[in-house]
């Protein structure tokens, strides 16, 4: 299991970290954000598909950000898969 760290861009979470194995999520956490929704969302994706995740949350935004958490994390999954990818 490989952890990631991800400095999220034009949200209130400072932070993503999450664990990759086998191309599931795991340990999924917000440093900042809405706690209940970080809370919720870190519920729902433990052992979900990285790429099937990524797929779904990408583009969401919140209010006139152009993003959301959902979409940061969307990112940095993508990026983590690359990386991945390349190991």
């Amino acid at each position: 299991m490989k952890d990631y760290v991800y400095n999220t861009r034009g949200v209130c979470a400072r932070q993503i970290g999450f664990s990759l194995e086998d191309g599931k999520l795991h340990n999924v956490r917000f440093n900042g954000g809405c706690p209940g929704n970080t809370a919720a969302l870190s519920k729902l994706l433990e052992g979900a598909d990285a790429e099937e995740i990524a797929d779904l949350l990408r583009g969401n935004e919140c209010g006139m950000r152009g993003t959301s958490c959902a979409d940061q994390l969307a990112i940095a999954i993508d990026q983590a898969l690359m990386d991945e990818a390349q190991s």
